[in-house]
């Protein structure tokens, strides 16, 4: 879900909540800069925050919303280097700050270049999806050659993991519903549906053994509630059964059955540290859609 805004200040008619003036939004600080947002990008964490989730640690609303953005930078903090006014960048904005990417301006501590063709709609889709899957796929060891099994390949961090792998060299099977399947097999993985029988449906696309398995899902636990698993420990034992071993397997989302059953999990603590090389990948990524990432 994007706020787009149009160049001279005016947002989209019916379009986004009342915009931030500049002069509330000045990158005082050291380290900091203001960008003209040209798109924002909402995802679950955003709804997660208005839930409650770090509501002890967040500043009094009304906050802010929307954790990504992109848009042309326009004011420097003290001693900001490798950037300047008129740039283009993208990345994600501090949700304890004083306004969110949902505005007119917003502020930024961490930020990359966008390179020439990617819009401003695909780079503000990137930040956290690309984050997440780059850091899961980190976190889980799979290495080029090796088979992985993405279930949950349609939500947005298992399809930026299915396109990321498949840059590496890792071969890929995604489980995913109608909706996305042609896109993931437009990118270069084999799918195949989610629902009944998807074990012995992977066993026999597999050809063998599943090397690592990565749980995308967002049904089987709750990244903002990390202590109630999924029913029935989600869709891990099934991805324990198909690789042999329950640390080739890692969710990113069933924390508390990860930690009964023994698999890898990835925090989604955002840390933003990969944005250049998600930057390069942009330009080969421009045909997914809603997500439009990363080839």
């Amino acid at each position: 879900m994007f706020y787009r805004w149009r160049v001279g200040g005016k947002p989209a008619p019916g379009r986004g909540p009342p915009p931030a003036s500049p002069r509330h939004c000045r990158p005082e600080r050291a380290g900091r800069i203001r960008i003209a947002v040209r798109a924002c990008g909402l995802n679950p964490a955003d709804w997660a925050n208005v839930g409650g989730l770090f509501a002890d640690r967040l500043p009094p609303p009304p906050r802010g919303l929307g954790l990504e953005v992109s848009g042309i930078v326009d004011a420097l903090g003290e001693g900001v280097e490798g950037v300047k006014v008129g740039d283009r960048v993208f990345g994600p904005v501090p949700h304890d700050g004083p306004t969110g990417g949902a505005a007119e301006h917003a502020l930024m501590v961490t930020w990359a270049q966008l390179p020439e063709g990617v819009t401003d709609e695909q780079a503000a889709a990137l930040p956290m999806a690309s984050d997440t899957a780059l850091h899961a796929l980190d976190d889980l060891g799979v290495r080029p050659g090796e088979m992985l099994l993405v279930h949950g390949a349609g939500s947005t961090v298992g399809e930026a993991a299915v396109r990321l792998a498949l840059h590496r060299g890792i071969r890929v099977i995604a489980t995913a519903g109608p909706a996305k399947a042609g896109v993931l097999h437009e990118a270069g993985a084999t799918v195949t549906d989610h629902g009944d029988g998807m074990a012995e449906r992977v066993t026999a696309l597999a050809a063998g053994r599943i090397d690592r398995a990565l749980d995308a899902t967002p049904t089987g636990g709750r990244a903002d509630r990390p202590g109630e698993a999924g029913p029935n420990g989600g869709s891990l034992p099934t991805l324990i059964e198909l690789t042999g071993d329950a640390d080739r397997v890692l969710t990113i989302s069933d924390f508390a059955a990860a930690t009964e059953l023994g698999t890898r999990t990835t925090q989604i603590d955002m840390r933003y540290d990969r944005l250049d090389e998600i930057a390069r990948l942009g330009p080969v990524s421009k045909s997914v859609p809603g997500l439009e990432l990363l080839a």
